[in-house]
């Protein structure tokens, strides 16, 4: 139904993803969007479910507060280090498991400074 739409948005370089009016989309294994009705949850959502969103809010607002220059330094761990996750998804790991042997080990590896 959708599919000349999707072919048009990806020519643009646009890769929808997520709900649109009582549609989700997201893109296959193969590269292919694919367009679903959207399936509302039919329970509320659970005490875990409720502290792990909290928790990744917090970690979205603490990168956000974060300096131009600080996040310039988790980019640049990234990049240096060849990892393949973003700077942003390595802040979000430090800031879950608090690991910080791991991230001095990358900031030794990178020459960057990511924690105190």
């Amino acid at each position: 139904m959708l599919e000349p739409t999707s072919k048009i948005l990806c020519l643009l370089g646009f890769r929808p993803t997520g709900d649109l009016a009582d549609l989700t989309a997201y893109t296959s294994g193969r590269g292919r969007v694919v367009w679903f009705l959207k399936a509302p949850p039919t329970t509320p959502p659970s005490e875990w479910q409720l502290h792990c969103r909290n928790t990744f809010r917090l970690i979205a607002h603490a990168w956000s507060a974060l300096q131009p220059a600080e996040r310039l330094q988790w980019s640049l761990a990234e990049q240096r280090g060849k990892l393949t996750i973003t700077g942003y998804n390595l802040f979000v790991y430090w800031n879950i498991t608090k690991n910080d042997a791991a991230i001095r080990a990358i900031q030794r590896q990178t020459n960057t400074t990511l924690i105190p």
